[in-house]
């Protein structure tokens, strides 16, 4: 959507204190840890756009509290398994081996959106260390979440998403459907798929290396599993809104350990 369109349906300018204040109304108060899924766009027109966004985001929870985001960079991944687009096959030694490396303070995120690429360079916000599937949290427990980020656990046990389901963290949507705590429970899940191989582009001891690890193979059911999930017991799901976009708030522990079960159940 371009900005004119933006424009065009927003009754006013969108501010942080209207952002913090929409947040407030869903539960996501002073000391939360929220795992945040967003589209910039989806919200209206914002007053000064990414920042005013993120500033919102972080007066909701306060210093005391902690906000991570998705900060993926695809572009490191595999290059065998890319689509969109795809490359010639006789690229692929070479993208593996010239890749720039991934590095937290310097690599974009490919594909996450306007806020999180905005967060992961703000003052005290820290990142990951996966090349491909790191994410980037501000706050009381920043450091703790994204520490220790193991290249074979992208979103697994020794991921941020484990640490985020410890402090059972709050998810939040707003205007997207993503969600990436149900890839945590396709780590748990005790599936038949075998798992995808996988790799990516980082630093090891200070040298450029392509670095390989396993994924489960992951399918496109996460809207059935959190319509279930909340079919189950509704009061468990908090809707309201953003600005103009339609948020969705749940806590990341009820939410992963009912995937799990649906999924060993329905795949």
């Amino acid at each position: 959507m371009g900005e004119h369109d933006v424009v065009e349906r927003t009754d006013e300018p969108l501010t942080a204190d209207r952002i913090r204040a929409d947040l407030r109304d869903l539960g996501v108060d002073a000391g939360e840890t929220a795992l945040v899924h967003s589209s910039l766009s989806a919200m209206g027109w914002v007053a000064g756009g990414a920042p005013t966004a993120v500033d919102g985001l972080l007066e909701a929870v306060t210093a005391a509290g902690t906000v991570a985001v998705p900060t993926h960079s695809t572009q490191l991944s595999e290059p065998t398994a890319w689509e969109n687009p795809s490359v010639p096959d006789d690229w692929v030694e070479t993208i593996r081996a010239e890749a720039a490396p991934y590095r937290p303070a310097v690599t974009p995120s490919r594909g996450m959106g306007a806020i999180p690429e905005c967060l992961r360079t703000y003052p005290d916000a820290v990142r990951s260390r996966h090349p491909t599937t790191s994410f980037s949290a501000w706050g009381a427990a920043a450091e703790a979440v994204v520490a220790d980020h193991a290249y074979d656990s992208p979103m697994g046990e020794e991921s941020p998403l484990a640490r985020l389901y410890e402090r059972d963290a709050l998810i939040v949507r707003i205007g997207v459907d993503a969600n990436t705590s149900l890839h945590l429970a396709e780590y748990r899940a005790d599936l038949d798929d075998p798992p995808e191989r996988s790799g990516g582009r980082a630093l090891v001891d200070g040298e450029p290396r392509w670095v390989t690890f396993e994924e489960p193979t992951s399918r496109d059911d996460f809207r059935d599993v959190e319509a279930a999930f909340e079919a189950a017991d509704p009061d468990r799901v908090w809707r309201g809104r953003v600005g103009d976009a339609e948020a969705v708030v749940c806590r990341m522990r009820p939410l992963v350990d009912f995937a799990v079960e649906w999924m060993e159940a329905n795949r």
